[in-house]
């Protein structure tokens, strides 16, 4: 069936939304499509995306009943958290185990039995990547970064680079293995794997196990204080390390080997992850790091950044969309190294490819646009921050220089023309002092019922009070003397604070006055902050090329 003819039949939706429908994992339709004859055809998409028409498919899981019942791997997977609960890791590793004939000393016949009923029907690396699969889905409604988010590993894959036959790649974090599993399968290369945590480590193990890929070898271990492939060289080195971890062994690691860069500091330990991952590449080989956003412009980390710049080292940066990492919603970066061939200078041509993809959807293209993208020189980025920051470049570079100067200093002029008008006009009083008689305190006034406290500043409750008269008092020099407290805090609601006795036709008066004042004030900020902007921009188009001094 065509797309056109299937748009006719009513909507699309993916083997993803029909797991959803059914309340099974992807793993789960993916063994139907086998096992069903009457399965749905697709009825659009790609042959690694199919589509299906949704009406064909709810009538398919109508007859099979598989959308009123509670499939066996659900009711296993329910089995097993009220075993396991925040331990499943180690439940997942033994049912693993169990599948490829391993020893599961651990494992209840209760579930060892419902493991074995599923193990008929079902092929094994369905059933493992359908629990994994439901595993990483509750880490993320729980907002853990316990497993690298799908989202993070669809982006290293998307910008992988092209590995040489019987390649090697690395991940000395890898969790339960999802990052480098799935890396090392797309590329067909040998993969190895550290992970702190046993259990999480034992089920990496058994799941490539389950994958039949015997050219997989995950241990248990700390990678940096205690690293497994010392001799390793890798093609790819990826990681997703964790993220703000200052106890992470600086001070037993002081003199090591693998800090070329410089050491890192205390609060720098992506840095130390990324510098022991650089350690493990061949001549030409590649490190794809996910990386928190600030890594690229803390100041800590200025000096390790200026020489992953100076020797060329880095290559491209991403800012990936918010979303990325689902665990929050801060964004993440992906930063992409190459180890230089041979010990020649770097090349003066070199440059850094920086790519902001933080306007795109979490799930959308990850393809650049040509204005997403900036190839930024090495002298541009050595400067006092080396700020590796995507969008910082971006800016620079798609910015019409000519017509944003033009625009800010006409706006900038048409401000300063209507601020003058905002000053109110004022007349000679009766001099200092002649208000200080007949006064009240805003103490006196709130027991009087005349004034409430509704939000940060006091405000009348009554007809006898106005407003911005009250506020306008109470900013007066003395009355800020007497509401700041010996701290330094300044309190605007001061009940000692002394306001004079008028009527309120007059409070008006002066309250109108107030309030131009305050506008003014306003404005005043607007301006400075405007003319910060303006000389921003004259002086960034000065230095770029994009403007230049009229002769």
């Amino acid at each position: 069936m065509t797309d056109n003819a299937a748009s006719s039949a009513g909507p699309l939706v993916t083997g993803a939304e029909i797991a959803r429908l059914a309340g099974v994992t992807r793993a789960a339709v993916s063994n139907w499509r086998r096992r069903y004859d009457d399965f749905p055809e697709p009825a659009g998409g790609a042959a690694n995306s199919p589509l299906y028409a949704l009406g064909e498919v709810q009538e398919w899981l109508d007859r099979q009943r598989k959308g009123q019942e509670v499939s066996p791997e659900v009711e296993l997977w329910q089995a097993m958290r009220a075993v396991y609960g925040d331990q499943m890791i180690t439940g997942l590793a033994e049912v693993a185990a169990a599948l490829v004939g391993g020893a599961s000393p651990g494992l209840l016949e209760d579930i060892a039995a419902r493991v074995e009923e599923l193990a008929r029907t079902a092929q094994p690396v369905d059933l493992v990547n359908g629990l994994t699969e439901r595993f990483m889905d509750s880490a993320r409604r729980a907002g853990s970064d316990q497993v690298t988010p799908d989202r993070v590993v669809r982006a290293v894959c998307h910008f992988a680079p092209e590995l040489p036959v019987e390649a090697t790649v690395l991940d000395p974090a890898c969790g339960i293995g999802v990052l480098l599993l799935s890396v090392a399968s797309a590329s067909g290369a040998r993969a190895f794997g550290q992970e702190l945590d046993a259990d999480s480590a034992h089920f990496a193990q058994r799941r490539a196990d389950v994958l039949g890929r015997s050219d997989v070898r995950i241990v248990a271990g700390d990678s940096l204080r205690s690293d497994a492939w010392p001799d390793l060289k890798a093609d790819l080195v990826v990681c997703d390390p964790p993220a703000g971890v200052t106890e992470w062994g600086r001070e037993e690691l002081l003199l090591d080997s693998r800090w070329e860069l410089g050491t890192p500091s205390k609060a720098e330990g992506e840095l130390a992850w990324l510098q022991h991952a650089y350690a493990h590449t061949v001549p030409g080989g590649w490190v794809l790091m996910v990386m928190p956003a600030s890594v690229a412009y803390r100041k800590a980390a200025r000096r390790i950044r200026a020489e992953l710049v100076r020797r060329g080292i880095v290559r491209q940066v991403i800012a990936l969309p918010p979303g990325t990492a689902t665990s929050h919603a801060l964004p993440v970066h992906l930063w992409c190294l190459q180890r230089p061939e041979g010990q020649g200078g770097v090349d003066t041509q070199h440059t850094v490819r920086m790519v902001d993809l933080t306007d795109n959807s979490p799930d959308g293209d990850l393809e650049p646009r040509p204005d997403q993208v900036a190839d930024v020189s090495l002298i541009e980025l050595l400067d006092d921050t080396v700020d590796l920051t995507p969008g910082s470049h971006l800016r620079s570079r798609h910015r019409d220089y000519p017509a944003e100067y033009a625009a800010l200093r006409k706006e900038l002029e048409d401000r300063v023309r209507r601020l003058a008008a905002l000053l109110p006009e004022l007349a000679a009083g009766g001099g200092p002092g002649s208000l200080d008689g007949a006064t009240t305190t805003v103490g006196e006034l709130a027991r009087a019922g005349l004034v409430a406290y509704d939000g940060p500043d006091p405000v009348s409750s009554s007809d006898q009070l106005d407003t911005d008269y009250l506020q306008g008092f109470l900013r007066s020099s003395a009355n800020v003397r007497r509401s700041t407290t010996t701290s330094g805090t300044y309190r605007l609601d001061g009940r000692g604070s002394r306001v004079p006795r008028m009527g309120i036709e007059e409070q008006r008066r002066y309250g109108s006055a107030f309030r131009a004042l305050s506008a003014f004030e306003e404005g005043i900020r607007e301006v400075d902050e405007l003319s910060r902007r303006l000389a921003e921009v004259a002086r960034d188009g000065l230095a770029t090329g994009a403007l230049m001094p009229k002769e």
